[in-house]
């Protein structure tokens, strides 16, 4: 029998206005509960610009309280109860003076608040100087059992690691979401890279024989550090300008390529959004999927051979 569960993913656009941007996010929010969407997951760091394009202690103003109490998670606590839906938020948290993690919270139905996760991998590349701002995640990782579907959740730079969705498969996920903010950010990256993204991705839903969904931001922002200014975000067509970190008026930044998608058990795209614009996609997936694929197929855990992967635990085997 089936066991349907309709899942809605927001893909926008962002400003430099904080408050809009979390406006524009409650209004996405009502509409995705509006045409059925029961699992509803944001873009990371969806409230703000990327500011992780440089090192600026200004923005460390930008974060602020993940608990249950924080004013955030409480107006989307009341949100979720009102809509009966659950809620998946990336935020930027304040733990404590100078300790700031990229967290994203987990809200039920119930506008019960289930925990969070902090992203366990942090990069540091040119345009990504995210180990300035956030301390590695110390929660581990975790399957929170909503009304709708037990899920997991990595953030962004997470979704390049096996070992990573590996055990939320491990713990049981249904659905893996994944809130990310990639895109070009150097002309020599190539037009491939996005699928490189898709492509690993799709393979962590194969090998754990569950559901991932993975929620991208759109649009060209600049990066603040630069001279030149322009928007700070614009929403590019979808061309050849579109692969690389160079803006319409050749200011530096990140274009961000989009293309949020749900993939289920066998990998295959079940629903992908554009590249190049706002996009609410809402997804209808059979979790009934996922019992018949672990009955088909025995690699995800039976013929694991957990007694020979001792060195997963070195850093690199020399």
């Amino acid at each position: 029998m089936s066991n349907i569960v309709n899942l809605g993913l927001i893909q926008m656009t962002c400003s430099d206005d904080v408050q809009a941007n979390f406006e524009k996010t409650l209004g996405y929010i009502e509409q995705a509960a509006s045409e059925g969407a029961q699992i509803i997951c944001t873009q990371e760091l969806f409230k703000s610009l990327y500011f992780c394009q440089s090192e600026d202690f200004a923005h460390y103003d930008l974060a602020e309280d993940v608990s249950q109490d924080g004013s955030t998670v409480q107006t989307l606590s009341q949100l979720a109860k009102e809509l009966r839906v659950v809620l998946i938020a990336s935020l930027f948290e304040k733990r404590a003076l100078g300790l700031y993690h990229n967290t994203t919270v987990v809200i039920d139905a119930d506008g019960g608040y289930l925990g969070k996760y902090r992203k366990m991998h942090i990069p540091d590349d040119p345009h990504y100087y995210e180990k300035f701002y956030f301390t590695p995640g110390d929660l581990g990782y975790k399957v929170f059992h909503t009304q709708y579907a037990d899920i997991g959740v990595l953030i962004c730079w997470d979704q390049w690691y096996p070992e990573a969705a590996r055990l939320l498969g491990l713990q049981g996920a249904e659905i893996i979401f994944i809130p990310t903010a990639i895109g070009y950010s150097m002309p020599e990256e190539g037009s491939t890279y996005d699928q490189s993204w898709q492509i690993v991705q799709r393979g962590h839903a194969v090998a754990n024989a569950c559901y991932l969904a993975a929620v991208n931001r759109v649009g060209f922002e600049v990066d603040p550090s630069t001279s030149l200014r322009a928007s700070p975000s614009i929403a590019l067509p979808a061309s050849d300008d579109h692969m690389s970190g160079v803006g319409p008026n050749g200011e530096s930044g990140i274009n961000f390529w989009g293309q949020s998608f749900v993939a289920d058990p066998d990998g295959s795209i079940v629903k992908q959004a554009s590249r190049d614009r706002d996009e609410l996609v809402i997804c209808p997936v059979d979790l009934a999927l996922i019992e018949e694929t672990k009955k088909l197929y025995s690699f995800p855990y039976r013929d694991r051979r957990v007694d020979s992967y001792g060195d997963l635990l070195k850093l690199y085997s020399d």
